[in-house]
């Protein structure tokens, strides 16, 4: 059976074997942060869903309200017995996460 993919007005996403991939592009700012909130919360409500893993690849700027979402997440999967990861992005964003020390609590994948 073919993973669902789907994309929302706001974010691209796919669900897998309890894992939810978001692919995030362009700039992770504070507006975009609070309007994609409540869709990632609405993704990872599901029960089933053990993993969320956020690609950076498209990503080219993050302030701290992204970073905010991020640690948001982090815990509500935390809260559950889940994990986040992240596949990083381009180096602005990349070094964003090594200062803010989320690399420390969130997985990097390669």
């Amino acid at each position: 059976m073919k993973p669902k993919r789907e994309v929302t007005r706001l974010l691209d996403y796919e669900k897998k074997n309890g894992t939810v991939f978001v692919r995030l592009s362009g700039e992770l700012d504070h507006s975009r942060a609070e309007a994609i909130r409540p869709e990632l919360d609405e993704l990872i409500a599901d029960r089933s869903v053990r993993r969320l893993v956020f690609d950076f690849g498209g990503l080219e700027f993050m302030d701290s309200s992204g970073i905010g979402m991020l640690i948001g997440r982090y815990k509500l999967m935390q809260d559950r017995g889940g994990s986040v990861a992240v596949m990083p992005g381009g180096r602005r964003v990349e070094r964003m996460m090594e200062l803010s020390g989320l690399y420390r609590i969130i997985e990097k994948l390669a």
